[in-house]
């Protein structure tokens, strides 16, 4: 992957490919920030930047037998460990070496844009929760005991370092401390306070921003290839992330048919036409329980969303321009004295359809304690 390859982030690439020129390569980095920003892409274009045979002054050449390696990561000098678990494969003892095939076929498939939550999906290990294991350590000192074997820099990329478990972490700490010669560590985080400090300590960490709202639309234009006005709502939306902008713009249907059954909903409640709210409890029954989870979980977005505006903080209102004019409509009447109940009324509904409950029932109950919220003063 190179620089370019990367949607905006142009102050940190610059950063980053000036601190290869000055010489100044930090051999233990912690990249950190929020999902779908672009972190480990970032690390695939500085590692393959690193090794590139012949660099342009801000990126990789992408055509030398190390960027192609690179971009493939087959690079012999490109290493990685990233959370596992185990799955129908790997029923016991897992660590990074026994999915190889699947990482590489998950990130080139993703460009390198992805989360927690689409590595253990594309595993398929359901409700079970990765880690980065005292196997995964030993791994990671017996492969960095061998010299580089084509490049200038043995890259060692850790995704999701805060999934490293006590021992692993106690088994890296004096190799962070003291790499072999030309070694480089990356570390990959979303949520650094969750990574020990003893890790952390020994890192120079590089905060990655959200990616440009501008940058955010150019890319989704070029990748849609659709007019930039098409998808600007949804950058905005997005508030940095490439991947929620993918997801925003997949399912914009989805999220039209959420926004006007709320809005039809809470003008319901607010005029108390009980016989309109009968009816519509029994269409929402009909739409399957998934659609009815999402639909309540977009209501709690609408709340959240609601109560910034009303509190004078419309500049931390993501939502798309209908939306946004029924937010600041809605919001005079979601409050301190009524907003707990109603997030409760929502997180309680999607628990309870969850357990089976009648939807319709369900709504309609919820729809006469929505009903008295909405008459409740500030």
């Amino acid at each position: 992957m190179k620089f370019s390859d990367i949607i905006g982030q142009k102050a940190v690439k610059d950063r980053l490919v000036q601190s290869v020129k000055d010489g100044r390569v930090s051999h233990a980095q912690l990249f950190w920030g929020p999902p779908g920003i672009g972190k480990l892409a970032l690390a695939l274009a500085y590692g393959q930047f690193l090794n590139c045979t012949a660099p342009t002054p801000d990126d990789s050449c992408g055509t030398c037998p190390s960027c192609i390696k690179s971009a493939r990561l087959t690079h012999p000098d490109l290493h990685f460990i990233y959370p596992t678990t185990t799955t129908k494969k790997v029923k016991k003892d897992p660590e990074s070496k026994l999915f190889a095939e699947e990482w590489r076929e998950f990130i080139l498939n993703h460009k390198a844009y992805v989360d927690l939550n689409r590595w253990y999906d594309f595993l398929g290990v359901e409700n079970k929760q990765g880690t980065i294991f005292a196997r995964d350590a030993s791994e990671i000192i017996r492969r960095l005991n061998f010299k580089a074997y084509e490049g200038k820099f043995k890259v060692m990329i850790i995704w999701m370092v805060e999934k490293l478990n006590i021992t692993a972490a106690n088994k890296l700490l004096k190799l962070l401390e003291e790499p072999p010669e030309n070694t480089l560590f990356i570390l990959i985080a979303e949520e650094p306070e969750q990574i020990l400090t003893t890790i952390k300590s020994r890192t120079y960490q590089v905060k990655i921003p959200r990616i440009e709202t501008d940058e955010l639309t150019k890319a989704l234009a070029t990748f849609y290839d659709c007019r930039t006005a098409e998808v600007s709502d949804i950058a905005a939306v997005a508030h940095g992330n490439w991947l929620e902008a993918l997801r925003l713009h997949d399912n914009a249907e989805e999220e039209k048919f959420h926004f006007h059954n709320f809005q039809q909903w809470m003008r319901l409640c607010f005029r108390k036409s009980v016989s309109e709210l009968i009816d519509f409890c029994a269409n929402i029954n009909g739409i399957g329980r998934e659609r009815q989870k999402a639909f309540l979980n977009y209501g709690l977005t609408l709340f959240r969303n609601a109560l910034l505006s009303n509190n004078g903080l419309s500049e931390l209102v993501r939502l798309t321009g209908d939306e946004h004019a029924f937010a600041s409509k809605f919001a005079p009447f979601v409050h301190h004295a009524n907003i707990l109940e109603m997030v409760s009324l929502m997180e309680e509904g999607i628990q309870q359809i969850e357990r089976n409950a009648n939807a319709q029932i369900l709504f309609m109950d919820t729809s006469l304690k929505v009903l008295k919220l909405l008459q409740v003063k500030p």
